[in-house]
């Protein structure tokens, strides 16, 4: 069996340091602007390149939250956040929304992109379905049973990768 990867939240630079030097593989983040979690204190682009830098040097994976679910008026200036992503040596973005999805594609189409655990996906059809738009990381809803996630991942295909949360309240906003 493959090792697991522990990936753990980084509110900030400090968390960012702290996760990786007691063992996380991979940390997620948010930036300014375009994640669920904007109003939060997050990254500033020079912090997230100090963040990138310092995880790469002890072989980390650094993931960007571009999880907003967008109203018209959220999509402006997310062409251009994302150019400015494309500068930084980012591992991968979490996205749920599929308009995102083309931003990103558009823009950085070698970008790893993961699927948000708030696009709520719960059955192989949907984990399907979106591998077949690129994406090869699903973050699954909370919600799900051991046996539906066994089910999830018997019926995807074999270089999809499940993540699944195993601490935590449900995590779902609109």
């Amino acid at each position: 069996m493959k090792r697991p990867e522990l990936l753990a939240p980084a509110g900030n630079l400090e968390k960012l340091k702290i996760a990786v030097i007691y063992g996380a593989d991979a940390v997620y983040l948010g930036g300014e602007n375009f994640g669920l979690r904007a109003g939060a204190k997050n990254f500033t682009l020079k912090q997230l390149a100090e963040g990138i830098k310092f995880a790469h040097d002890r072989g980390k994976r650094v993931y960007l939250t571009l999880n907003i679910i967008p109203h018209n008026e959220d999509l402006v200036g997310l062409p251009e956040y994302v150019a400015k992503l494309k500068e930084l040596d980012l591992d991968a973005v979490i996205i749920s929304d599929p308009g995102v999805l083309k931003i990103v594609k558009n823009i950085i189409p070698e970008m790893e992109i993961h699927l948000s655990t708030q696009a709520n996906t719960t059955n192989y059809a949907t984990v399907n379905f979106w591998y077949e738009q690129g994406i090869r990381r699903i973050i699954l809803a909370r919600e799900l049973s051991l046996e539906e996630i066994k089910e999830i991942i018997k019926k995807s295909p074999h270089d999809m990768k499940i993540e699944t949360f195993v601490h935590g309240a449900m995590c779902i906003s609109y």
